[in-house]
């Protein structure tokens, strides 16, 4: 596991405290989905918080620990790449590499045979690692 364990159990245990915001009515119509929307009428009984029982709306306070935020579910921090230059900087024990969606076939077989022989975590390497 990578170095920023403490920051992802801290992240978990705020999610977990959260509650699930969800968009206002979404279940007593099928055609609404659950997916949040902030309410903007005027006189809107969820926006305004009015009525008991409607569910809670998506305020800064919700948010998770600094540390623990733009982490891969994995704990390593996610850092998009294009060339093999890109991987310069970085440091293996904390940090992951996405590879660029532009990045073509030949590039992206350099780029995850030198993260692999860097020791790398490459979360979208698709492509075999040369030799192997």
């Amino acid at each position: 596991m990578p170095a920023n364990r403490e920051a992802l159990k801290a992240r978990n245990e705020a999610a977990a405290r959260r509650p699930k915001f969800v968009r206002q009515e979404s279940w007593r119509y099928k055609r609404i989905k659950p997916a949040w929307r902030k309410p903007k009428g005027v006189d809107n009984h969820q926006r305004k918080q009015k009525s008991r029982g409607r569910p809670g709306l998506v305020k800064i306070g919700y948010g998770g620990p600094k540390e623990g935020r733009h982490l891969h579910p994995s704990g390593y921090t996610d850092n998009l790449v294009h060339n093999v230059k890109g991987l310069d900087g970085l440091d293996p024990a904390r940090d992951g590499v996405r590879i660029g969606h532009s990045v073509g076939t030949r590039k992206r077989k350099e780029i995850v045979g030198e993260a692999i022989g860097r020791k790398f975590r490459v979360f979208n390497a698709r492509v075999k690692a040369p030799g192997s």
